[in-house]
């Protein structure tokens, strides 16, 4: 059984930005590069899960999406950051799909190509569905980044809250 961190993309490894799908658009959030490095060398598989409506709401393709994907990987290779699979959602919030967050259908297919220690894995995001997502696939250990959408602390349900990915060294540490 493998350790995980299931990673959104916006707001915990970009800087969020309404329906960004234009790789001139496309910031790294500061930190992340070594903050992903640091997790792979405690052990752990990187995964991504990130909600992409900009699709359903014909802001964007899916061509769009896998160009900037291609490109977002490609520069975390550069890096010798291995993401082991991503997983998106297309659809709109009253799609009535599974795999949209807080449900958990990208992480049911993560799980059927790694054999994952959910016990022993983290979600890091920056949303409230991103936190209940965690909690739905049975992932106690979470962090909400306060570096993506706003978010009253005091109603956040994660189990740690921080400024970005670049202040998980004090939380995750095994």
């Amino acid at each position: 059984m493998q350790k995980a961190i299931f990673l959104d993309r916006d707001g915990v490894i970009n800087i969020e930005k309404n329906y960004l799908h234009k790789i001139e658009d496309f910031e790294f959030i500061d930190g992340v590069f070594e903050s992903l490095l640091y997790l792979q060398s405690l052990g752990y598989k990187l995964f991504i899960i990130t909600n992409q409506s900009g699709i359903s709401r014909a802001y964007y393709t899916i061509d769009d999406f896998n160009k900037l994907t291609n490109w977002m990987m490609a520069e975390l290779s550069k890096k010798n950051i291995k993401i082991s699979q991503l997983e998106f959602c297309p659809h709109g919030p009253n799609d009535n799909c599974t795999c949209r967050k807080p449900k958990t259908g990208m992480i049911d297919n993560i799980l059927k190509n790694f054999q994952i220690d959910l016990d022993s894995s983290w979600l890091i995001g920056d949303k409230t569905s991103d936190i209940n997502c965690a909690y739905n696939a049975k992932i106690k250990n979470t962090i909400q980044v306060k570096s993506g959408h706003k978010f009253n602390e005091h109603e956040s349900n994660a189990l740690f809250i921080c400024n970005s990915i670049k202040n998980i060294k004090t939380i995750i540490t095994k």
